[in-house]
Parts: C-alpha cells; sequence; structure tokens
C-alpha cells in the first residue's frame, strides 16, 4: 500500500493518549514531550487529568510517517539506526593525498611542456637527458597520484591526469625524434601543434577541477 503523510483534519486532531504522566509528575504549564536521542519536543495537552500529544507531532518527533489504513491509523517508525547513517557527513569528493599527488604532477607535466616549448620557440639543442629526466620525473608523479586514488572523483580526475601525461609523452616523443633525425623544426611547431593545444586545454581543465575540488569532464583532455 502506498504510503503517505497525514496531517491532523481541521474537524479532527488526533492525539495519543500518555498513560500515567500526569499521576506520575506534578503538573506544570505548557509541558512538553522530549524523547531522549532525538531533537525537537512536542507539546502536551491535559484533558481531565490525562495527558495527550498530538499523533502527527509525535511521528515528527520519531521521524516517521502516518497513513490510514481502514479504521486504523498507522504510524511508521525507522528502524533504529537508520537514520543515523543518513545523517552520516558526507565523504569528501576528493582526498587530501590525492589533491596534494595530483597537484605535483600536474606541475611536472607543465614544466616538462615549458620546457620543450622555450628550446623550440628559441631553436635550441633538446637536451635528450633533459627530456628524459622530465618524463622520468612526470612518470613518477602520476603513479604517486595513482596510488593516492581512493574515492569515485580521485579515479575519474586520475583519468584525465592519465591523459594529459600521455599526451605530453607523444608530443615530446615526436620533437624529440625530429631532432635526432636532424629534420628542421620550425620554432613555432608547439604553436601550431592540435596535441600542445590540447595539453594545455587539459591543463587548465585539471587546474579547475583541482583548486574547486568538484570533478567536471569537459572532454577537453581527448
Amino acid at each position: 500500500m502506498r504510503r503517505r503523510a497525514f496531517r491532523v483534519w481541521p474537524m479532527l486532531a488526533a492525539f495519543l493518549l500518555l498513560p500515567g504522566l500526569a499521576s506520575s509528575q506534578a503538573k506544570q504549564e505548557n509541558p512538553t514531550l522530549v524523547i531522549s536521542g532525538r531533537p525537537g519536543a512536542a507539546k502536551v495537552v491535559e484533558m481531565n487529568g490525562r495527558s495527550f500529544v498530538e499523533i502527527d507531532a509525535l511521528a515528527r518527533l520519531l521521524n516517521g510517517s502516518l497513513r490510514f489504513n481502514g479504521d486504523q491509523i498507522v504510524l511508521t517508525i525507522p528502524a533504529p539506526g537508520a537514520g543515523a547513517s543518513a545523517a552520516q557527513p558526507k565523504a569528501p569528493p576528493f582526498s587530501k593525498d590525492f589533491l596534494k599527488a595530483s597537484v605535483e604532477a600536474m606541475t611536472a607535466i607543465r614544466e616538462w611542456q615549458s620546457g620543450l616549448a622555450s628550446d623550440v620557440q628559441h631553436g635550441y639543442p633538446l637536451p635528450d637527458d633533459w627530456m628524459s629526466n622530465s618524463r622520468i620525473q612526470a612518470s613518477r608523479n602520476l603513479s604517486l597520484a595513482s596510488v593516492a586514488a581512493t574515492t569515485d572523483n580521485d579515479r575519474s580526475a586520475l583519468r584525465l591526469l592519465s591523459a594529459e601525461f600521455n599526451d605530453m609523452e607523444q608530443l615530446s616523443d615526436s620533437i624529440l625524434a625530429a631532432s635526432k633525425a636532424r629534420q628542421n623544426i620550425p620554432t613555432d611547431r608547439m604553436n601550431k601543434d592540435p596535441l600542445n593545444d590540447r595539453i594545455l586545454s587539459c591543463a587548465h581543465s585539471l587546474a579547475s577541477i583541482i583548486s574547486s575540488e568538484k570533478f567536471v569532464d569537459d572532454g577537453t583532455c581527448y
């Protein structure tokens, strides 16, 4: 049967009798019912030496619900612990260790890209050892970010970070191969390379994700 919320009818107020309450305590002005371990209170009405509380107020106090079943009013109360799990604070979208490791990986890739772009732009020889060290450092930092990825958002951002590393590796290998083959490398080669454009766009996207701590895949890293 479909559950629905019950509200007191304008012409009829439903009350729950609290037996013995009036006789076990001194009469007080505007008494309230408080349930241990739960927030809030329900107003108690005293009539003819007895104490009553509105059913809908009691249902709210117990985080329950009311429904009609023929000539019955059914009060449903959540199982113990059901509300506690819902009240637990949400886990952060990114773990702190991943944020730190991803920033270090992004920094290594950025330094790799900017160093390569500077050498190409100025027509400098491309030192093989520097290129190799840049690749190793970026790869090491990416591995650390992979180990630190523990949440779903961590792993989603890691996929973009891995794509960024793969693109940078491909661009670096392409230019280094041309250099070793003594091919002419135009000084504006990086500015005209779509792969380099994607690397830069992906870097901006990753920086926005990390700074806002909110994962959004805008498709720029693929």
